[in-house]
């Protein structure tokens, strides 16, 4: 039988080349690879639709970025997507409205789309050298990162790492790190036994609890494209309980880090997952730098429930921080 889900792929492929995408997997270390997609202009000159940059290298890019000299470089904006969903399907709302004015790059984190390794290492501090690591080969000097929920919380290890690389941040319905009590507040507030019986739903009952947990409005899908969806999207499940299982820091551990990037937390007002509460001493946290923006109607997956106005909030934010760094 055909997987809708899966079906859907190819048109979603073909609407992302179309704003200027390709797709390309980087070698990280020997045995760990990272799926992109990335500015067409900044692909190898032999790359087809896939190609593997190898470790240390940076390929044809560099080369790409001498010919392209004269012409002004686009500012780098990385989608970093979050636990149920690849990067593309996370951004497909966002992707279009961004190309024009930036240079795009979403990567699929490891063990997400065809991104894997195989190193023991499970912590989102691993997954943000690897973004980074990734990042360098492809020649991006500095950016904007823009996390969403697990993925906001790679960027905020990125952003903490590597300052020289990550120039200000997005993020939303995320924390700074999943601590001991935010984890066991959080699934006992929502009626879940563990992060991953919310996260890794096995049944189509699992998946649409994840659903109304994580949006404002109920949504409908027939029992088919939930049955599709879970064959598709929640694929490396061993894999994925362990990064979940390394995400949880204890209370005496976590510390919110002094950060010197511009940060937007950009809500959904009726997040019940990172509640707005939440977010708000987060901000107080952050200190000065941190702004929060909220958007009405939308809950934890606030950039598809109101995609437009996400969007708009999002490039104000990508003008003003760049606009900034013109000045300097």
């Amino acid at each position: 039988m055909v997987n809708f889900v899966e079906a859907q792929k190819p048109l979603l492929h073909a609407l992302v080349r179309l704003a200027g995408l390709r797709q390309l997997t980087v070698e990280i270390h020997p045995g760990t690879f990272m799926s992109f997609w990335v500015p067409k202009d900044k692909i190898p000159k032999k790359s087809t639709n896939k190609e593997i940059v190898p470790v240390g290298k940076t390929s044809d890019v560099n080369k790409n970025k001498k010919k392209a000299e004269g012409k002004k470089e686009k500012p780098a904006v990385v989608l970093v997507h979050g636990f149920a969903a690849e990067g593309i399907v996370t951004w497909q709302f966002q992707v279009g409205a961004l190309t024009k004015l930036y240079s795009v790059y979403i990567p699929d984190l490891l063990f997400f789309g065809a991104s894997s390794t195989t190193a023991a290492e499970r912590s989102p501090e691993f997954q943000a050298d690897c973004l980074a690591v990734a990042l360098d080969q492809l020649g991006v000097q500095r950016c904007t990162v823009v996390g969403f929920s697990y993925g906001g919380m790679v960027a905020f290890k990125m952003a903490e790492a590597r300052p020289d690389l990550v120039n200000s941040m997005v993020v939303s319905g995320s924390v700074t790190a999943m601590t001991d009590s935010i984890s066991a507040e959080t699934m006992e507030r929502l009626g879940f036994s563990s992060s991953k019986e919310l996260l890794l739903p096995e049944s189509v009952k699992g998946l649409k609890a994840l659903l109304k947990v994580a949006t404002y409005k109920k949504l409908w899908f027939p029992e088919f494209l939930h049955r599709d969806y879970l064959k598709v999207m929640f694929t490396n499940r061993n894999e994925r309980a362990e990064l979940l299982e390394g995400l949880v820091r204890s209370n005496k551990d976590a510390q919110v880090p002094i950060l010197p990037q511009k940060i937007l937390l950009l809500w959904g007002e009726n997040d019940n997952i990172f509640n707005l509460e939440l977010a708000k001493n987060m901000k107080d946290q952050l200190g000065d730098n941190a702004t929060l923006q909220s958007i009405e109607k939308a809950g934890h997956l606030v950039h598809l429930e109101r995609p437009c106005a996400y969007t708009r909030h999002l490039k104000n934010f990508l003008a003003l921080v760049n606009a900034q760094d013109a000045q300097v």
